[in-house]
């Protein structure tokens, strides 16, 4: 039993401090034992099976803490990290935190009404969400922090590949499995498990921060303000657009946080560093009154990085204030894969990666799980075969990138067929504030089969304005051919009399929609003699 728990349980407690947290897992205030050492606490993570609640779990006990985990549910991550030692017990087997446990950290699908939060708050346990938990670690790092709408779980991805590969040796956690994230794009074998996580080296090996505190790298995400709480010495803003209406009310609050964020990387004088988008990002009110080194990269001449695209070739060639840094083969399609790649590339030479080992490693890179993912193809029994794709994208303009993308990479219209999709709204708020905006996203489809909504965070209020029906109506009256159907079985026995040889299909969205398209091909293989 920790100190701090002996000292709970004598009745006596520690020294304490009143200090002030905006969190949802209190009202305004919370009593914590001063200092709160996590490098000596037991801490339990709530929701400890996802991407970056596992990594997270793996970057404590790295560091010294002691850390067990309650989830809802069994899975892959789970029993991994009970291979490793960290001890996961099911949510349904725990009703109070055990005496042992000095801090709570929660992931942000957590309710902040979960009986583990509401008994830590009655017995004085700190409570920390995910993001205030990454801040603390990034404040021991050199942190870089992978900001924006669009494209933070593949750029984060990129670079802990890339940086490993330039023997940076950083840690990483990113909000998505990639195989490639262990050991780099150039060292990892081709059936590398996938993982969202790496555990790097305590100090920077080598570059302009060499023998300071070792890298950290990981998404800052907006949702909730929740990238508020870290602390980077570098980062990247690589889009601002409308999302998360529900919490930000306009895209004026959307960018004011995006300048918060910004705020928060120091002077030049401190080795802080800002890359962002030079169009689409608002570079112009999120950059008023920086201190830090602030850096455009775009397609545009103008900006400091200029980033050159081929689709025929699948090239991106990247150049700083006219120096070509070099070029490289792309192997995840279209033009925001190559805006990712060329903001990797260039966070990776200002970290001190070598030029030509970071373009090698772009060249290798493969791409995330969900992200374009071509899962295979199913054959059609009058001839032809079906392409079955799986993607994350859940808001309209990654939506029409990354159909424009596959349609102009796979072409299925000169083979005869056509581009399928199985879209699953994610949230009905995102849903209802951008309606217009989806039904157009969609122009690239040539039929659209929609479940219903993906119902998360938002209240039972929220959840009857809006339904899946509604988006289908406007997909129609736009000419799209579109139906609604649910369960997702139902939709896999639609698909297999909808698809025809030639066709491209492809299943997006954030929740629970990829076991369509698993489901679609393991009723292939099932039927197979």
């Amino acid at each position: 039993m920790s100190h701090a728990a002996r000292t709970r349980r004598a009745g006596s407690a520690p020294h304490k401090a009143i200090v002030q947290v905006e969190s949802p897992y209190r009202a305004s205030r919370y009593e914590a034992p001063q200092p709160l050492d996590l490098d000596h606490a037991h801490a339990l993570m709530i929701g400890i099976g996802g991407c970056g609640m596992s990594g997270l779990a793996r970057m404590l006990r790295r560091r010294g803490t002691t850390v067990s985990g309650v989830d809802a549910q069994r899975s892959e991550v789970t029993q991994a990290l009970a291979r490793d030692g960290i001890e996961v017990a099911s949510e349904d087997s725990c009703a109070e935190v055990g005496e042992e446990v000095d801090v709570v950290i929660a992931s942000a699908a957590v309710a902040p009404d979960h009986p583990l939060l509401l008994d830590a708050q009655r017995r004085g346990i700190p409570a920390l969400t995910y993001a205030e938990t990454l801040g603390l670690l990034m404040r021991q790092s050199t942190g870089v922090a992978i900001a924006g709408t669009h494209g933070k779980s593949t750029l984060t991805a990129m670079l802990g590949s890339t940086l490993t590969d330039c023997g940076l040796d950083p840690s990483v956690i990113v909000g998505a499995t990639c195989p490639q994230l262990a050991d780099g794009a150039l060292g990892s074998p081709v059936f590398a498990s996938p993982v969202g996580y790496r555990v790097g080296a305590r100090r920077v090996p080598a570059g302009p921060f060499e023998g300071e505190d070792g890298l950290l790298v990981a998404e800052a995400c907006e949702f909730n303000r929740s990238f508020h709480h870290l602390r980077p010495r570098l980062g990247a803003i690589t889009s601002i657009e409308a999302d998360h209406l529900d919490i930000y009310g306009s895209l004026d609050a959307i960018i004011e946080a995006f300048h918060e964020f910004a705020r928060l990387i120091p002077s030049s004088e401190q080795g802080g560093y800002l890359l962002i988008a030079h169009e689409g990002a608002h570079r112009r009110e999120v950059c008023a009154g920086l201190t830090c080194t602030v850096e455009t990269i775009g397609f545009s001449p103008e900006a400091d990085w200029v980033v050159r695209y081929d689709p025929q070739r699948q090239e991106v060639s990247l150049s700083h204030h006219g120096a070509d840094l070099g070029s490289w083969g792309l192997r995840m399609c279209g033009q925001h894969n190559a805006m990712n790649a060329a903001c990797c590339a260039a966070l990776a030479r200002v970290l001190g990666g070598d030029p030509a080992t970071i373009c090698r490693s772009l060249a290798a890179f493969r791409g995330l799980d969900r992200r374009m993912q071509l899962l295979g193809e199913r054959p059609h029994p009058a001839g032809g075969s079906i392409r079955v794709y799986d993607d994350y994208g859940h808001h309209p303009t990654a939506i029409d990138a990354t159909l424009r993308a596959l349609r102009e990479f796979e072409r299925p219209q000169e083979r005869g067929g056509r581009l399928v999709c199985v879209f699953q709204p994610h949230q009905h708020s995102r849903t209802r504030f951008l309606l217009e905006e989806f039904a157009s996203a969609f122009s690239q489809a040539d039929i659209v089969i929609v479940p219903h909504i993906y119902f998360v965070r938002d209240s039972i209020h929220e959840k009857q304005k809006v339904t899946a029906k509604d988006l289908v109506d406007r997909l129609r009256s736009r000419g799209v051919r579109a139906m609604h159907l649910y369960p997702f079985e139902a939709i896999v026995e639609q698909l297999e009399i909808v698809c025809r040889g030639g066709d491209l299909l492809v299943v997006m969205g954030a929740g629970p929609v990829w076991q369509v398209a698993r489901g679609f091909l393991d009723a292939a293989r099932e039927a197979q003699p």
